[in-house]
């Protein structure tokens, strides 16, 4: 059996203190989840969040690294400095690091292999823009995106790590996909990952699905069968998160 993990990705907000102050509003708002819970916060907040949350429920991620160990690359965070820092987890392939930042397919399967390298646990993200659903490919799109993803990667590896299902359409928009939509394509990803691999690693892998989650719509979109958490975004700041942990 699952267990359902829900993540939540601050993007560019909350100063060290806000941090610290949102860990204090949200500590005992999660400490009941049955979920795994992760709170993926900028590079800055990472040691006094993982301080804050010291012996809680709660884990922390990173919401980015770079391929290499080390070197001249100016502005970036590599695994073992995350790792370092006190994160277990780590987003890849965000959308608004796909569009903004022009990340490859083929780069976030270099992070994601970097990540399981070191230790981290990758969460690998996918989706689709509405052009692309109004053009009926998502499931081709989205199939894409997991093949080059995961190239070369163990099965026993993708088995541990955790794919987020994100509709670019849906990101901070306030629209969210339909239930069934969502149900649809995290199923199709499992199905996905048992043709590359096989039943058992699909059956393994935990598929969670974000695009502007809240507090009304997570119990309904986490009792999917192939829904296994969210990753939330907006939510993730405010004392609704609570409540979308324990749905």
């Amino acid at each position: 059996m699952r267990k359902k993990i829900v993540a939540g990705n601050w993007k560019m907000n909350m100063t060290p203190s806000q941090a610290v102050a949102l860990c204090e509003t949200l500590k005992p708002l999660v400490a009941g989840s049955e979920a795994d819970v992760v709170f993926c916060v900028p590079a800055i907040d990472i040691v006094p969040v993982v301080e804050a949350v010291k012996g809680t429920n709660i884990e922390v991620g990173g919401e980015n690294l770079y391929f290499e160990d080390k070197g001249a690359y100016t502005g970036e965070i590599s695994a073992d400095m995350l790792l370092d820092a006190g994160c277990k987890y780590v987003i890849i392939g965000h959308s608004e690091r796909r569009d903004y930042f022009k990340e490859t397919d083929e780069i976030v399967n270099k992070k994601v292999k970097k990540a399981i390298e070191k230790g981290l646990t990758p969460i690998m993200c996918c989706g689709e823009s509405l052009e692309q659903r109004e053009q009926g490919i998502t499931l081709d799109w989205i199939r894409m995106q997991i093949k080059i993803g995961l190239q070369g990667v163990d099965a026993a590896d993708v088995a541990k790590m955790v794919i987020a299902y994100e509709p670019i359409w849906a990101i901070g928009t306030g629209v969210t996909a339909t239930t069934e939509q969502a149900q649809e394509v995290c199923g199709a990803i499992r199905q996905c990952i048992a043709e590359i691999y096989c039943q058992d690693t699909a059956d393994a892998v935990r598929i969670q699905y974000g695009g502007s989650v809240n507090a009304g719509n997570a119990a309904e979109l986490f009792s999917q069968p192939d829904i296994d958490g969210g990753l939330v975004g907006g939510a993730s700041l405010k004392a609704d998160f609570g409540v979308i942990a324990n749905a």
